[in-house]
C-alpha cells in the first residue's frame, strides 16, 4: 500500500514537472523582479525566474520596479513555481491575465532585466 501511494504521488509531480501552481491578486511590487501574492489569505514573496532586474537604488531599478508595477500591480496572476531560493523566497514564472508570461515581458524591456544574467540557487 505504501509503495503504491510513492508510487502515486510520484507520477503526479513527475506529470507536472515537479512545479506546483499558485494564483492570486499581486498586492506589493518589492522591486523588478520580487512581488508578493495573496494566495489563500497568505502573502508569498515571489522571485521571478530567469531574469535579474537592478536593485531599487541602481540605475534602473525604479524602472524596473514601475514597470513591474504597471503589468502585475493588483491583477490575478498564477504562478507556476520552481522552487526556492538561497532566501527562502518561492521561484517562479508570473502569468498574467491573458497568458502573458510577465518574466518574460519584463526581459524584454530594455534596461530593465536579462534572462540567465543572474545564477540562482534552488533549494530543493
Amino acid at each position: 500500500m505504501r509503495s503504491l501511494l510513492c508510487g502515486a504521488l510520484l507520477a503526479a509531480w513527475a506529470t507536472t514537472g515537479g512545479a506546483a501552481e499558485l494564483d492570486g491578486p499581486v498586492v506589493r511590487i518589492l522591486d523588478g523582479d520580487t512581488i508578493e501574492v495573496l494566495h489563500n489569505n497568505h502573502a508569498e514573496i515571489i522571485r521571478l525566474s530567469g531574469i535579474d532586474c537592478p536593485e531599487k537604488r541602481q540605475a534602473y531599478g525604479q524602472k524596473a520596479k514601475h514597470a513591474a508595477s504597471v503589468l502585475a500591480f493588483g491583477k490575478d496572476v498564477t504562478i507556476q513555481t520552481h522552487g526556492l531560493d538561497k532566501y527562502r523566497r518561492t521561484l517562479g514564472d508570473v502569468i498574467l491575465p491573458g497568458g502573458i508570461n510577465l518574466n518574460s515581458n519584463l526581459s524584454k524591456t530594455a534596461g530593465v532585466g536579462g534572462i540567465g544574467s543572474m545564477r540562482q540557487e534552488i533549494w530543493r
